[in-house]
């Protein structure tokens, strides 16, 4: 009987180097072909299998382990066999693995050594330097947002693919930055925790291709590394459980999602999440700041050129850039002089190194509150270039070389360059052994040997050069390159919008119906069992993968599946006699989006309309009486009714939807600011975030 899984792996309690020991591996059944492969982080492999494997009947197999197998340090064991009696015909899914991490100690019994002094300047000397960190994000959303028990075999294959990525990849390559010497070297990383509770599930069920057992111990062994400076290793970063667009969700939910995150990193890894934010789809709006900072975020990473591109007199490259022209609203940066086009590096638009630091972002309400947030830029084109594998796709020096030649003759040694190299940790080259292996050893090798780059954690940074309190900068909306190039309209999440009907939108108005039943319930205090039940239908329905995916129609009714299961719990009704929550405003949003500017055309760019139409949703569970525009330049302040324009024309059948309203302002209006105040029928009362936009 041809075997199906491995029940269980047995090791030696303790492993010397140039001593041989035995693994044991009991299947349940027959491994035609049992083999072991040992890895070492530095790249060495070794696989055990046919006369090194002995079988003891009962299904129980013996490897033989030789001692010119492996060497003093952490090793990675992959065990596995084929289900296939006829190897030439097994394919991926044949196989069944499991890993296992081991220390080998030095036979001798040797004390550690003390760590090498790393070649960092931090500071120390007015030589120029470039300091950059790397961030590595994980995640997998619910596959069925109204049954997270969803499991097939596409999600085994999914979740067993990346088995490597989710246990042991991050600690192998934080283990070479240790070995190396270098001090401050680190990385953060964010883990949604969606993909949190789906691990936690493979190990105990076996899914996953098996390859989840005790998937986090690696991880939690290492979170209690510390850097020079006394900062985590790895700092898992602050984050929204279940990876929401957060630009486009209400300030109460950012800090729900952030909450509940919260709780699941400490229960996953043993420590505390980060003080650090890396926002779902690096996806950052200022209005975000105040949320943040109530959800005890006190730094946001964004993506480089969002920044760029707010600075007057910014180098726009035409359509090729991928996104408009920006809005000049936005543009209230002063102008830079250090543009830069990167060569062997797909960067269709010119940089700013001046610009490659942290800083100071801030947000100003409608009332005029301010808040402020330490802003840690993630360079775009280094960072896409990165998540292709690293070396071979990323000439480190060569192309960070041109960003030090343009800062030597004005560098500040009190502020000096500092970036991050961000890429999903599971996809593609950046997802592969190789980029936590070999690539991590290749950088290594360049900070201990090239004195103008240095590996360093975002907060061992930030400890040796506090930000500039004076730094204060304005970003403009977007996300990271992937997504439709992160344009300020977040298009890949507003597909289709100009068509008669849009999957993307018919969500977010339906998401903004069930917003408001939601909030209306919390603050009705009634039923904290039910509750919990419905807020977890709500975050979940805020999955920014729901809307990725557009035209598929296993995700564009994702939402509304959420929504209608947990509205058919409460009893709207009831809490519509206490309602004391005003309406919930979508993220109000403007077509075109360079009014009397340029705008995308058959052929590339073309003349945009010149009056400007603000588009939003709003719903209320006791109806709404009034939707108005506010809006205001340097010298005086309008309001205008918004229209009504209807529910918003649904295909999910949802059994509750926003309605649409709309107000147009003509070409000329100049450079504005503005929000949306919205009263229900009990004089409740809610405002939109402040935006801004100049009409031509």
């Amino acid at each position: 009987m041809i075997f199906n899984n491995i029940e269980t792996i047995e090791l030696p309690e303790k492993i010397e180097v140039n001593k041989a020991f035995i693994v044991v591996m009991v299947a349940d059944g027959e491994v035609p072909f049992a083999q072991i492969i040992i890895r070492h982080s530095d790249g060495w492999e070794w696989i055990v299998k046919d006369q090194m494997v002995e079988y003891k009947g009962k299904y129980r197999y013996h490897f033989q382990i030789p001692a010119t197998a492996f060497h003093v340090g952490m090793a990675n064991l992959q065990i596995e066999g084929c289900r296939v009696a006829d190897i030439s015909s097994a394919d991926v899914n044949d196989w069944v693995t499991i890993f296992r991490d081991i220390q080998i100690a030095d036979s001798q019994q040797i004390p550690k050594s003390i760590p090498v002094k790393p070649n960092v300047t931090l500071g120390d000397s007015n030589q120029p330097v470039i300091y950059f960190g790397i961030h590595k994000h994980m995640h997998q959303p619910y596959y069925n947002a109204t049954e997270m028990d969803y499991w097939d075999g596409e999600k085994d294959d999914i979740f067993g693919q990346r088995g490597g990525p989710y246990t042991h990849f991050i600690p192998a390559a934080v283990k070479q930055y240790i070995d190396g010497g270098l001090s401050h070297a680190g990385l953060s990383t964010s883990w949604s925790g969606s993909l949190i509770e789906q691990l936690n599930r493979c190990a105990e069920t076996g899914r996953g291709h098996g390859a989840f057992s005790n998937w986090n111990q690696g991880l939690r062994e290492l979170a209690q590394s510390k850097t020079a400076f006394g900062n985590p290793r790895v700092d898992f970063t602050a984050f929204g459980f279940f990876h929401p667009l957060m630009p486009l969700i209400p300030a109460r939910d950012i800090i729900g999602q952030i909450n509940w995150h919260q709780h699941i990193i400490q229960e996953a890894f043993g420590t505390e999440a980060s003080d650090v934010m890396f926002p779902p789809e690096t996806a950052f709006q200022p209005h975000m700041i105040p949320a943040l900072k109530q959800a005890g975020v006190n730094v946001v990473m964004y993506d480089s050129i969002h920044h760029f591109r707010a600075c007057k007199d910014y180098p726009y490259a035409g359509s090729g850039e991928g996104m408009l022209p920006p809005n000049p609203a936005d543009q209230e940066n002063a102008a830079v002089n250090d543009w830069l086009a990167l060569n062997n590096i797909w960067a269709p638009s010119k940089i700013s190194p001046e610009l490659l630091k942290p800083c100071i972002l801030r947000y100003t309400d409608h009332a005029g509150n301010n808040s402020e947030i330490i802003g840690v830029p993630a360079e775009r084109y280094l960072g896409n270039e990165d998540a292709r594998g690293g070396y071979g796709a990323l000439q480190y020096e060569g192309v960070m070389g041109q960003i030090y030649d343009k800062i030597k003759p004005t560098f500040d040694p009190k502020h000096p360059p500092f970036f991050i190299l961000h890429s999903d940790g599971d996809n593609y080259g950046g997802g592969a052994d190789s980029y936590y292996t070999c690539n991590t050893s290749g950088l290594v090798n360049m900070c201990q040997n090239d004195a103008r780059f240095q590996l360093i954690t975002v907060k061992d940074y930030l400890h040796k050069f506090p930000v500039d309190p004076n730094n204060i900068v304005q970003v403009e909306a977007g996300s990271w390159a992937g997504a439709d190039n992160g344009d300020p309209q977040f298009t890949k999440w507003f597909s289709w919008a100009e068509q008669d009907y849009s999957p993307d939108l018919n969500s977010w108005a339906v998401l903004t119906a069930f917003q408001n039943i939601v909030h209306s319930f919390e603050d009705s205090n009634q039923d904290k069992t039910l509750l919990q039940a419905v807020q977890r239908l709500l975050y979940t329905a805020e999955t920014s993968c729901y809307w990725y995916w557009t035209g598929q129609e296993v995700w564009d009714a994702q939402v509304t599946n959420a929504a209608n299961k947990a509205i058919s719990l409460i009893d709207i009704a009831n809490i519509c006699k206490q309602d004391k929550t005003g309406p919930t405003i979508f993220m109000p949003w403007v077509r075109p989006a360079n009014p009397g500017g340029k705008d995308w055309g058959q052929n590339g760019l073309t003349d945009a309309a010149k009056e400007a139409t603000f588009l939003t949703f709003v719903y209320d569970i006791t109806g709404v009486k009034t939707v108005l525009l506010h809006y205001s330049d340097s010298n005086k302040k309008s309001s205008v009714v918004m229209k009504n324009c209807g529910a918003y024309p649904s295909r999910t059948n949802p059994a509750q939807i926003a309605t649409k309203y709309q107000a147009i302002l003509p070409a000329g209006t100049g450079n504005i600011k503005y929000y949306i105040e919205a009263v229900d029928n009990n004089g409740n009362v809610s405002y939109s975030p402040m935006g801004k936009i100049y009409i031509n």
